[in-house]
């Protein structure tokens, strides 16, 4: 009896670290990969920036396919019809998880930034493809400089590249959610695009709940009804945050039922 319960748990662990081996390896094959990948894809924007910004997107959303894949995660997409295949939107998120970006980012319909810590815009070959897919590096700690990221990612919206943010900040460990920054809420203030809720499930379980180690599991993520501001009573626009982080609320519980 004994010996069946060690065998299992050595097997259930050897699985996970196989996850893992697994992924690492094909990061550093990509990362190995890029170093030609993306000089072509550079050259290809001297000449024919659409087809760079297509290029870009392609070989990013495949990559993580491939991640998730490799990883065993398995994840049920509610609400995909209800993002606007015709227009940038601002694509507003809970994060748990560092498979919260794996998992969107690999169903972005369209060109899409996201809004990420201004550390990741130093990592070689990550920071590179961020740089191609109009992603936005943050300083917290700097008004001046978050300012003009603000900015930046509302030109980006006018051009029709959608953005993704975060707005609690960072990642929280239990469904409680954080409280969000008003702030993240001007790309869609100033350029009047539509706020898509994007609320995702269990991701923790990928990763973090057991790091170092990759396990399999099931995720959710569901795609809100789309918000417009300008629609809203003045009370509500006043505080947008505080509206949109109910919504999320209340999807997150509902989906927590499917996991």
């Amino acid at each position: 009896m004994l010996y069946t319960i060690v065998y299992k748990i050595l097997s259930e662990w050897r699985k996970l670290m196989i996850r893992i081996i697994l992924v690492a390896i094909f990061l550093l094959l990509y990362s190995i990969i890029s170093l030609i990948l993306y000089p072509a894809v550079w050259l290809i924007g001297k000449f024919n920036k659409k087809a760079k910004d297509k290029s870009s997107l392609f070989i990013v959303k495949n990559s993580f396919k491939v991640v998730r894949f490799l990883s065993g995660t398995k994840t049920t997409v509610i609400g995909y019809d209800r993002i606007p295949k015709d227009e940038p939107v601002l694509f507003v998120g809970n994060h748990k998880s560092y498979f919260d970006i794996v998992i969107s980012y690999s169903l972005m319909p369209g060109l899409t930034g996201f809004v990420a810590k201004k550390e990741l815009k130093k990592v070689p070959v990550i920071s590179w493809w961020m740089r191609n897919l109009y992603c936005l590096f943050l300083d917290r700690n700097d008004t001046r400089e978050g300012l003009k990221t603000i900015l930046e990612g509302i030109d980006y919206i006018k051009k029709g590249i959608s953005i993704v943010i975060f707005p609690e900040g960072t990642t929280s460990h239990t469904l409680d959610l954080l409280p969000f920054k008003e702030g993240s809420f001007k790309f869609a203030e100033k350029t009047g695009c539509k706020i898509i809720p994007m609320v995702q499930n269990n991701t923790r379980a990928c990763f973090e709940n057991q790091f170092p180690r990759i396990k399999k599991a099931h995720t959710i993520i569901e795609f809100g009804e789309p918000i417009d501001i300008k629609s809203l009573p003045k009370e509500e626009r006043k505080f947008i945050g505080n509206y949109v982080r109910d919504i999320i609320n209340e999807i997150q519980l509902k989906n927590e039922e499917l996991v």
